[in-house]
C-alpha cells in the first residue's frame, strides 16, 4: 500500500505532472494542498525598511525541499526578511512536488521564490544562467544549498557577493567541509572513481574558482565564509559556524499526534549503489519485526519497483511525503519510535522533535550489506554519520537479527 501522511494526499501529487510555473516577483500565494497550517508567526525583530533593503540583496539557491527547508530555517535564525529564493528545480517529480510545497511556505514567510526549469532541455542551463546574470552582479550576499552541485559552482563564478553562506544539504555538509579543510576537490562522497572523464576535466576550472570563492579570505580579507549547520562539524578557520536549530520548525508546527507503533525511515542508498538491495529489504524487515514498525516513510528518491517490493515482503504501509520528514514528522502523527538507517534524519529529528515524547534510534549499516561499486569511503562515512548523531538510540547490526 502507497500513501501519503494525513493532510498531504497522494492524489495530489501525479508522477511527471509535477510541472510549477515561473514564478514572478510579487505573485501572490495560493494555498496548496499538503501544505501544513502555521500554527502562529511571532513577530521578528530588525525587520524594518532598512532590514528589507539589505535583506533585498541576499540570493538563495536551492536544488532539493531539504535545502529549502534550510534556507528558511537560516532566514528566521539570521532575521533575514526578503530573499530571493531560487529553484533550480530537477527532473524528478517528487523532488518537485515536494519543492512546490516548500515555495508556498517561503512565500508565506514573505521571500520571492523564482522557479527555474534549469534542466528543461539544451538551451536551458544558457538560458537559465543568462537570466540569473544579473541578480547575481547585484547580490551582497548568495546563500547556497549544495556546494557540490555543478550548476551552483558555476553560478558562484559569475558573482561578486563578498559574503557566502552554505546551508546544510543533509550529511554531504560533513563532507563538504571535510574536503574545504584539506583543501580538495569537491566530489560527493557515494561516488566512484578517479572523477577525471571528460566533463569533469571540461568543468574543473568552474569548480576550482568556486572551491577558492568557498574558501575563507586570510585574516583581514574583505570575503566571508558562513555555515548554517545541525550537523557535528568542525569548520577550518575563518568559516564561522551557525546552528541550525530548527526553531522555525517547532515555531511553525505541532507538536504532534503520536501513535502506539514505530515508523521506519528509508534511504536512498540502494539507489546511489552503495548498499545492495536484498539485503537492504531483509533489513527494513527485521526492523519491522523487532520494533512492530507498521509505516515506512519513502525517501523522495527510492525507486518504485523497491518501494514494491517492501509492501510483498514487509507488509508496511509505504508513504510517500510530500514535504521533508522534519516537517511531516513535527505536524504529525508520528510513531513514538522512529527507525532510520545512516542520513541526515538522525541529526535533525531529534531536534525538530526537541520537547516530544518521540524517540529516534539510528541502524548501522553492515559492511556485507556494501556493493562492490560502492565507494572507498562510503562505510567510514556512513559510521560517522552514526557515531556522531546526538540524541539517538544506536542499533548495531547483526547477521542474527536480520535472521530474525
Amino acid at each position: 500500500m502507497v500513501s501519503s501522511p494525513e493532510g498531504a494526499r497522494a492524489g495530489s501529487v501525479t508522477p511527471g505532472a509535477e510541472v510549477p510555473p515561473q514564478e514572478t516577483t510579487g505573485s501572490p500565494a495560493r494555498r496548496l494542498l499538503g501544505v501544513p497550517r502555521q500554527t502562529r508567526r511571532p513577530a521578528r525583530t530588525g525587520a524594518g525598511p532598512a532590514a528589507a533593503a539589505r535583506d533585498a540583496g541576499t540570493l538563495a539557491f536551492v536544488e532539493s525541499p531539504v535545502q529549502l527547508l534550510n534556507v528558511l530555517e537560516w532566514a528566521y535564525t539570521a532575521q533575514a526578511t526578503a530573499l530571493t529564493v531560487v529553484v533550480l528545480s530537477p527532473h524528478d517529480p517528487m523532488t518537485r512536488g515536494q519543492l512546490r510545497r516548500m515555495a508556498e511556505l517561503a512565500r508565506d514567510e514573505g521571500h520571492t521564490v523564482r522557479w527555474e526549469e534549469a534542466r528543461g532541455g539544451p538551451t536551458a542551463p544558457m538560458r537559465t544562467i543568462g537570466g540569473l546574470t544579473p541578480l547575481l552582479r547585484r547580490a551582497r550576499r548568495i546563500v547556497i544549498g549544495d556546494p557540490f552541485s555543478r550548476y551552483v559552482q558555476l553560478l558562484l563564478t559569475l558573482t561578486k557577493a563578498r559574503d557566502l553562506v552554505v546551508v546544510d544539504d543533509g550529511t554531504a555538509t560533513m563532507e563538504f567541509i571535510s574536503q574545504l579543510a584539506r583543501g580538495e576537490r569537491l566530489v560527493r562522497w557515494h561516488r566512484n572513481g578517479s572523477g577525471r572523464g571528460a566533463r569533469d576535466l571540461a568543468f574543473a576550472p568552474f569548480s576550482a574558482t568556486a572551491r577558492r570563492r568557498l574558501t575563507p579570505a586570510p585574516e583581514g580579507g574583505r570575503r566571508t565564509v558562513g555555515l548554517f549547520s545541525s550537523m557535528p562539524v568542525e569548520a577550518p578557520p575563518g568559516v564561522e559556524v551557525t546552528t541550525n536549530e530548527f526553531a522555525w520548525t517547532r515555531g511553525r508546527f505541532g507538536p504532534p499526534r503520536l501513535t502506539r507503533a514505530a515508523d521506519i525511515v528509508g534511504t536512498s542508498l540502494v539507489e546511489t549503489g552503495v548498499v545492495d538491495a536484498d539485503r537492504y529489504l531483509a533489513a527494513v524487515a527485521a526492523l519491522a519485526r523487532t520494533h512492530g514498525a507498521t509505516r515506512y516513510f519513502a525517501h523522495r528518491k527510492e525507486s518504485a519497483e523497491k518501494l514494491r517490493r517492501l509492501v510483498t515482503e514487509t507488509g508496511l504501509e509505504i508513504v510517500r511525503p510530500d514535504l521533508p520528514l522534519e516537517l511531516i514528522a513535527r505536524r504529525g502523527p508520528i510513531g513514538r519510535l522512529i527507525v532510520s538507517f545512516p542520513s541526515t534524519v538522525v541529526h535533525t529529528l531529534p531536534l525538530a522533535l526537541l520537547g516530544t515524547e518521540v524517540k529516534v534510534a539510528v541502524c548501522d549499516i553492515d559492511p556485507e550489506w556494501l556493493t562492490a561499486h560502492a565507494s572507498p569511503r562510503a562505510q567510514g562515512f556512513l559510521d560517522g554519520v552514526t557515531g556522531t548523531a546526538r540524541d539517538v538510540q544506536r542499533l548495531p547490526f547483526t547477521q542474527r537479527v536480520v535472521a530474525g
